[in-house]
């Protein structure tokens, strides 16, 4: 596995168009392993911290209107 400060550096070096290309990527990876493991901690991990990523940016967002 690479560094975690390592990939810090990698996402801050991402152009803002590829951005949604790495999350759709992830996405597809851990869509893929729930079809062929439905019970796999790590993918449903990986989703209830997407669902809860996704709501707190959306609260955000909502106070800053």
């Amino acid at each position: 596995m690479t560094d975690t400060n390592d990939l810090w550096e990698l996402l801050g070096d991402l152009e803002d168009e590829d951005i949604p290309q790495v999350l759709t990527k992830l996405f597809t990876i851990y869509e893929g392993i729930l079809e062929h493991t439905p019970d796999d901690i790590e993918a449903r991990n990986f989703f209830e911290h997407l669902s809860r990523a996704l709501d707190q940016v959306g609260d955000c967002n909502l106070n800053r209107r």
